[in-house]
């Protein structure tokens, strides 16, 4: 049986360091973007993070790129 596979979304998703704790651990933040193109490449997507972020005082600590995708059975 053949699955056929449908993408449905896509998201980018910047983990950031907003500041300290009073122990010195860093505490995070995220932001998101939805709806990319889903042909975009995880070079480009990545570049446009940190393109995005080099705006502001925050440094980033992680950039996600999920996909979302429909299965069903042909």
């Amino acid at each position: 049986m053949a699955v056929v596979v449908t993408p449905l979304n896509s998201a980018l998703v910047v983990v950031y360091q907003a500041g300290l704790t009073a122990l010195g651990a860093p505490i995070k933040r995220q932001k998101g973007l939805n709806y990319l193109r889903f042909e975009a490449s995880e070079q480009a997507v990545h570049d446009a993070a940190h393109a995005l972020f080099s705006l502001s005082q925050n440094p980033v600590l992680d950039v996600l790129y999920r996909k979302t995708f429909e299965l069903t059975d042909e």
